[in-house]
């Protein structure tokens, strides 16, 4: 399932219009492990400031009609650049900003705006097992980080970056989603591919 882009109040969104599936996700709107019916990737302004996120992705997901709950994810970067990459029948699209990279185990700094973000949305046609499905968000994170690493961007990621994985509620369930089993594997190297594309752009 590809994105949907829509422009709403001249800015510019992703519209992933998924139907009832099992996702998990690290979006401060929608996070976590559940059903949701949608994905939105919203792009804002460098000088961003609210802090109602929910109430901000429930504005949106009103306009466009969208039902149920889903995850919402925010970024500066060009949404309309949306990088995408498949391996197998994983599908991963990306939008990728690195303004401000930082190590994740770094001195505490203060707290600013960081309007680079690498968000990245994956598809998986098979069903996983909660802890599956939560190992593929980790497998999806340390393939983001080869990609950065092998651009040589200063940082394991930025402050602010999302992952979302969705996958079917039915279906046989696949116990590994580690980067060495099958379907792992297949999401590690489309979100490698993707975000080398997008660090490409950016």
């Amino acid at each position: 399932m590809r994105a949907e882009l829509v422009e709403r109040d001249g800015a510019d969104l992703l519209v992933w219009r998924t139907g009832p599936t099992l996702v998990a996700s690290t979006a401060t709107v929608g996070g976590g492990v559940g059903l949701r019916h949608w994905v939105l990737n919203v792009q804002v302004p460098h000088d961003y400031g609210r802090t109602d996120l929910v109430a901000h992705a429930g504005e949106l997901a009103s306009a466009l009609a969208l039902r149920g709950e889903g995850v919402a994810l925010f970024t500066a970067a060009a949404v309309r650049r949306v990088r995408e990459a498949v391996d197998g029948d994983v599908l991963v699209q990306a939008t990728v900003g690195v303004t401000r990279p930082t190590w994740a185990a770094a001195p505490d700094e203060p707290v600013e705006s960081y309007p680079g973000t690498v968000n990245i949305v994956v598809f998986v046609p098979v069903r996983l097992d909660e802890g599956a499905l939560l190992n593929a968000l980790v497998t999806a994170t340390e393939a983001k980080t080869q990609a950065l690493v092998e651009r040589r961007i200063d940082g394991t990621g930025t402050a602010s970056d999302a992952l979302c994985v969705v996958v079917p509620l039915e279906g046989p369930r696949e116990p590994f989603a580690g980067p060495r089993s099958p379907w792992g594997a297949r999401v590690a190297r489309a979100v490698h591919g993707a975000v080398l594309a997008g660090l490409a752009d950016s």
